[in-house]
C-alpha cells in the first residue's frame, strides 16, 4: 500500500509539473514498483491518469482555456479505438509490451530534449501543416473538413495508445494540435487534459469489459495520491523554468525506458 501511494505522488508530480505528458509514467511505475503485469497496471493507471486530467480540465474550462468542440471530437473518434488497443494488448506477449512502451518513451523523450535544446521562438509562425485556425473575430477555431479529419486522426490515435499501452496520450494530443492547429499552447494543454480524461474513462471501461481486474485499494488510493501529487506539481512549475522542467522529463523518460527494456530481455 504504502509504494502505490509514493508511486502515485510521484506520477501525479511530473503530471503537474510537466502538463498532459507525465501520465506515461503511471504504468512503468506499477510495472516496475508493484511488479505487475501490464495488463494488470492499465486500468489502475489510467484511473489516476484520467482522475487527475480531469481536475485540470476543470481548471481549464474555468480560465475559458478548454476548446471544447475539438476536444469532444478527439474523444467520440478515440474512445472506440481504445478497445481495439486493449484487445490487442492482451495477444501481445508481455515483453514485446514493455518493449513497445520503452521504444514509445525514447521517442517522446527523444522529441522533448530536442524542443528543450532549440526552443521555438515566441511568435514563430504556424506550421505549414495547420489546417484549424482561430477566428481572431470569435476566438473559435474556423471548421473545416481538413481541420476535422486532422483531430479525428489524432483522436483515433489516443485512443489506440491509451488502450494498448495505458497511456493518457498527451504526448500524442500536445505535438499534434501544434501542427494541426494556431491555438496557443495553454489551450493545447487544457484541450488535451479533456480528451486525455474522457478517453481515459473509455480506457477504464473497456480494459474491465476485457476481463481485467484491479485491486480496488490500491486504485483508489494510487488515483488519490496522484491527483494530490499533481496539485503539489502544478504549484511547484511557477517557480521552475519550462525549459529545465522538459529536460528533466526527457532525462526521466529516457532512464525508464532504458529500465524496462532491460526489464523486458532479461526479466529482472
Amino acid at each position: 500500500m504504502l509504494i502505490s501511494l509514493i508511486l502515485g505522488a510521484l506520477v501525479g508530480a511530473v503530471l503537474g509539473l510537466t502538463g498532459a505528458g507525465g501520465g506515461i509514467l503511471a504504468v512503468p511505475a506499477l510495472v516496475v514498483g508493484m511488479g505487475w503485469p501490464m495488463q494488470q497496471a492499465t486500468p489502475v493507471a489510467l484511473v489516476a491518469v484520467a482522475g487527475s486530467a480531469a481536475i485540470g480540465a476543470l481548471e481549464g474550462f474555468r480560465r475559458g482555456l478548454v476548446r471544447y468542440r475539438a476536444a469532444l471530437l478527439m474523444a467520440i473518434s478515440g474512445v472506440p479505438l481504445t478497445t481495439l488497443g486493449v484487445r490487442l494488448a492482451h495477444l501481445i506477449p508481455q515483453r514485446t509490451l514493455l518493449t513497445l512502451f520503452a521504444l514509445t518513451m525514447l521517442v517522446v523523450g527523444a522529441r522533448l530534449l530536442l524542443q528543450a535544446l532549440r526552443p521555438v521562438p515566441v511568435g514563430s509562425p504556424a506550421s505549414s501543416l495547420c489546417v484549424g485556425r482561430v477566428n481572431p473575430t470569435t476566438g473559435r477555431i474556423a471548421w473545416s473538413w481538413p481541420a476535422g479529419l486532422a483531430l479525428a486522426s489524432t483522436g483515433a490515435v489516443t485512443g489506440l495508445m491509451t488502450g494498448l499501452l495505458g497511456v493518457g496520450g498527451g504526448f500524442v494530443i500536445v505535438p499534434m494540435l501544434r501542427k494541426f492547429t494556431d491555438v496557443s499552447m495553454h489551450g493545447i494543454v487544457a484541450t488535451s487534459l479533456m480528451v486525455i480524461a474522457l478517453v481515459g474513462t473509455g480506457g477504464v471501461f473497456a480494459t474491465l469489459f476485457a476481463g481485467t481486474r484491479a485491486p480496488l485499494d490500491a486504485t483508489l488510493w494510487f488515483a488519490c495520491t496522484t491527483a494530490l501529487g499533481m496539485a503539489a506539481g502544478r504549484a511547484a512549475s511557477r517557480f521552475l523554468s519550462a525549459g529545465h522542467v522538459q529536460l528533466g522529463f526527457a532525462v526521466v523518460l529516457g532512464c525508464v525506458a532504458f529500465g524496462l527494456l532491460a526489464k523486458a530481455a532479461f526479466g529482472v
